[in-house]
């Protein structure tokens, strides 16, 4: 199999890095700190024991780590085929990011972007083949979720999409097609609503327990809204609504102003141990 190399060693690019590794893949990771790297191996260990005791997985959470390094220098990955971009989603830090992975990219390398919300148009003018770059959005946790979101670019070749169409299957995901459309299909959907939950919240309407028990026992959620941004991170939901509201133009993609207090006082959910609930 291909090696492959992930740009970000958060939340979700652990995750990310865990589903392929799963799958048999040799992973290369890309990150700024060994810091992170510590966070991100512990997180990866602790997601991989829980499904070991489970019996989800059919290898021991060790054999499957070992599969995953970590790096500082992103020359390191030059041997990767596939590389998947999880950085925050800000788009100075994309810009730098794609900029770095341009130096080693290859006329048969293939990107994909776990971008929420940008275009994959503009992000694949970042790079010096932007026919062999595609969105690919994983859920949160990536472990666990089914759903992949694959997103055309205006150059993205047929080739490039039957690729990654074909490595979501590979890796156990269950792929659909998106529109090149600011938020794709999913966030475009639920963060406008994990936003409104906040409103609620932020008019009084109700507790964020009783808003999330009415979502769960009413909408059959599995997880209340508040919750899920907590999960989700309350720094990455205001980062969506923001491009939602930049590039539709509509006030009903207005980040309520609690949302955004949040954020300012760097109260970000769980990543943080305090958002809408303590962890």
């Amino acid at each position: 199999m291909q090696k492959v190399g992930i740009i970000g060693a958060g939340q979700m690019g652990s995750g990310i890095a865990e589903v392929f590794a799963t799958a048999g893949y040799s992973v290369k990771i890309y990150d700024l700190s060994d810091e992170i790297f510590e966070k991100s191996r512990n997180r990866i260990f602790k997601s991989l024991k829980k499904l070991e005791s489970k019996c989800l997985i059919d290898q021991k959470a060790e054999k499957i780590q070992a599969k995953i390094s970590y790096h500082l220098k992103m020359q390191e990955l030059y041997d990767c085929k596939i590389f998947i971009e999880s950085a925050f989603e800000n788009y100075d830090i994309k810009i730098d990011v794609f900029h770095k992975l341009s130096e080693i990219l290859q006329p048969k390398s293939y990107v994909g972007s776990n971008t929420s919300s940008y275009s994959i148009t503009a992000l694949s003018k970042m790079t010096p083949y932007p026919e062999n770059f595609i969105g690919f959005h994983f859920m949160n946790p990536p472990p666990v979720m089914d759903l992949l979101e694959v997103v055309r670019g205006m150059y993205t070749s047929e080739f490039t999409f039957n690729f990654f169409w074909k490595l979501a299957k590979n890796i156990g995901k269950t792929p659909i097609e998106s529109r090149n459309s600011p938020g794709f299909i999913l966030n475009r959907i639920l963060i406008p609503m994990i936003n409104e939950a906040i409103y609620a919240l932020h008019e009084n309407v109700s507790t964020a327990e009783q808003i999330d028990a009415a979502m769960k026992l009413g909408a059959g959620h599995p997880m209340g809204p508040l919750a899920l941004a907590d999960l989700v991170g309350l720094d990455t939901v205001l980062a969506v609504m923001k491009t939602l509201q930049k590039e539709l133009g509509e006030t009903k993609y207005s980040p309520c102003p609690l949302l955004e207090n949040y954020v300012s006082r760097g109260l970000l959910g769980k990543k943080t141990k305090k958002g809408f609930y303590e962890y």
